[in-house]
């Protein structure tokens, strides 16, 4: 178990955000591009299961904000009630490939899990997904964005993956993905990047190759979608939104995948 203040302070990112709460909006998170008024795009940012309380998720909305030259919002999936608490939980996630993962610790992880099984059940996956979409059809009829994208980052991942069957959004970003089916991701109709960690108790080595292989079965055919998918070496679930910054490889990998992002939207979703 980690021991210390300075052990956890690698999961936030330095900075402050720039943006505010947008109270018509229900409350979502607005970083807004440096061209005021440009409706050619806009991303969605669907974050982890930590929600809007953390910081970073709207960091990392301030990044794409001013390198895509757009709005990028993020919403408040969890209405105000994120099932789980980071600094409850952090000593008890891996922050890198091959990290200690014992069985006391994870029995104490579920143990720390328990007591929030009611806030995990009215934030299950058919409820937020839900909300996300009346969300995004809210922000595209208000603000006439031409294209909109997300990307997703754990439980956001998952959701990415949901709605991408759908034509609510034109192109997705997954970032370590929580619980999917190989059939959700056959569903997916729309331009997808994949940013996948080493290690990942979520999207196990099995599922990961087998969703690049519903993706490549597609070549030639009718239902075929742009997609890539890139590996990141000594990382583990988690690692592109909430990393470990002592750790140098996993700060490398984070700054890729926030690269991977920008370069996806700026090809599926050009300005």
């Amino acid at each position: 178990m980690v021991s210390c203040e300075d052990c956890t302070k690698g999961f936030t990112l330095p900075g402050e955000p720039v943006g505010s709460l947008i109270s018509e909006f229900d409350g979502a998170y607005f970083s807004p591009g440096p061209v005021e008024g440009n409706t050619k795009r806009s991303i969605v940012l669907l974050t982890d299961i930590f929600g809007l309380p953390l910081a970073n998720p709207k960091l990392i909305a301030d990044h794409l904000a001013k390198n895509l030259s757009c709005d990028v919002w993020v919403p408040d999936v969890f209405n105000g009630e994120p099932p789980l608490d980071s600094k409850v939980m952090e000593p008890f996630i891996p922050d890198r490939a091959g990290a200690p993962y014992t069985l006391t610790k994870k029995l104490r992880l579920v143990g720390k899990i328990l007591p929030r099984i009611g806030a995990l059940y009215r934030s299950r996956p058919s409820i937020v997904e839900a909300r996300t979409l009346a969300f995004i059809a809210k922000l595209r009829e208000s603000k006439k964005y031409e294209k909109v994208g997300a990307v997703g980052y754990c439980f956001g991942g998952m959701l990415a993956v949901r709605i991408g069957s759908g034509a609510t959004v034109d192109s997705i970003v997954i970032c370590h993905p929580g619980t999917i089916t190989l059939e959700q991701i056959k569903a997916i109709k729309v331009p997808a990047a994949w940013a996948c960690a080493e290690d990942d108790l979520s999207f196990v080595p099995q599922l990961r190759k087998q969703a690049e292989g519903a993706f490549s079965v597609r070549q030639g055919k009718e239902n075929f979608v742009d997609y890539e998918f890139k590996d990141y070496k000594g990382t583990a679930h988690g690692f592109a939104c909430r990393p470990n910054l002592g750790l140098q490889e996993v700060k490398e990998a984070y700054e890729k995948a926030l690269e991977q992002t920008i370069a996806w939207f700026q090809k599926t979703l050009p300005a």
